[in-house]
């Protein structure tokens, strides 16, 4: 049977992180995998789940399985923290999952359940195991779209023609914040537009907001999601902890669906149990059950918002430091933008020659297409990676 497997797809990414660390030489800078990383390039845990954890281990009485949905606790927190009562919670319906990759994989699975012809439009640019995932189950996907690689910002209009193409029961990949891999993102009047091209071309939006927090804040990183909720008959929202709490080894996720009635929500319920059932029986509980107790407890939530907050600023205050630095030395104002995009990453539009020779000659690793994820870098590293930038000829 094995001899019958083919070899398959090398991911770039890992195989990036792999380069990385068999690299001897001092000063290499990783700027390729998406992991936050403080200034002396740890990623750390957050105090506010140390203490979470802490008071877990002193109470917690029983590893018993929780239920095939996850705790409902759980739910009630990630639905008030992505959704702050946007729509009523009767319409939602939710499941905990292994991560935001497993919530984009469910959701992909109620799509072709629900509907076999559907297609789901994806962004160009988007996530790769996003296009991966949708491959692998045989569905069909359509490209739209949404960075112009010359601003370096959406490309709204050749994302709302693409949308044109849109028929009734299909279905659109939207990043809810912090656009990877390009930082680039909608504003709330665009959003507008895309909710009434959805409504009138009777599709489905799907969300996937991975980086709740690591832009503008956590109310304004939802505010689309919210706004799509509450004005689409149907939404499905793939949420991760991963990121904003940093629990990115425990896989905690949450997949919503919003539905216009009650009745339908508790239909939805059911197939997110049969799901659930099919890829895992019952999803882990350890970060899920961190995050509802962060966010239930006055103290403990107050700790984690300051220091999400702080996460957040610091990484503004790199951008703003890195296109300072690249203006300066080019003395030109093209990489202005990365000021501009949100969340940890940008593409900064270099050839993929200029890529292989800052890895090659300086040690700096960032995915082929030239997405660096900005919080690789520290207020040393940032003149660095500029000088290099600049030197390269870019």
């Amino acid at each position: 049977m094995f001899d019958k497997l083919t070899k398959q797809p090398v991911d770039k990414i890992m195989q990036l992180m792999q380069m990385y660390r068999e690299d001897s030489r001092d000063g290499k800078i990783d700027l390729g995998v998406g992991v936050y990383k403080n200034a002396q390039g740890v990623t750390p845990v957050m105090k506010a789940v140390k203490e979470a954890e802490r008071q877990l281990l002193e109470s917690q009485e029983t590893k018993a399985y929780v239920g095939l949905l996850g705790d409902p606790a759980y739910h009630d927190a990630m639905i008030d923290l992505v959704l702050a009562g946007a729509v009523a919670r009767e319409q939602v319906a939710a499941a905990a999952t292994p991560g935001g990759t497993g919530a984009c994989r469910q959701a992909f699975e109620l799509i072709q359940m629900a509907n076999p012809e559907a297609r789901v439009f994806v962004s160009n640019p988007t996530w790769p195991n996003h296009l991966s995932i949708l491959k692998y189950l045989e569905i069909e996907t359509v490209s739209y779209r949404y960075f112009d690689e010359d601003t370096r910002a959406v490309d709204f209009a050749g994302m709302m023609a693409d949308l044109d193409g849109l028929k009734a029961g299909d279905v659109v990949l939207l990043h809810g914040c912090c656009h990877n891999p390009t930082g680039a993102n909608l504003n709330l009047t665009e959003w507008q537009q895309v909710v009434d091209k959805l409504n009138a071309k009777g599709a489905v939006p799907m969300i996937d907001l991975a980086y709740q927090g690591f832009g503008d804040g956590l109310d304004d990183d939802a505010a689309a999601t919210r706004l799509v909720a509450a004005s689409c008959p149907e939404t499905l929202i793939a949420a991760s902890c991963s990121k904003n709490f940093g629990v990115y080894r425990e896989r905690t996720g949450i997949l919503l669906g919003v539905s216009a009635d009650a009745s339908k929500s508790a239909l939805v319920q059911e197939n997110f149990s049969f799901l659930n059932r099919q890829n895992y029986s019952f999803p882990p509980d350890h970060g899920a059950r961190v995050v509802t107790m962060i966010l239930t407890d006055p103290a403990l939530r107050k700790m984690w918002e300051e220091e999400l907050e702080e996460t957040r600023l610091g990484m503004l205050k790199l951008r703003e430091q890195l296109a300072g630095e690249l203006q300066r030395l080019s003395g030109s104002d093209r990489f202005g933008f990365v000021a501009q995009h949100r969340g940890m990453f940008s593409r900064l539009g270099l050839p993929s020659e200029a890529v292989d020779k800052l890895r090659e000659e300086n040690g700096i690793y960032m995915v082929g297409d030239s997405r660096i994820n900005v919080a690789g870098l520290n207020e040393k590293t940032v003149p660095v990676l500029a000088r290099a930038i600049v030197d390269a000829g870019s």
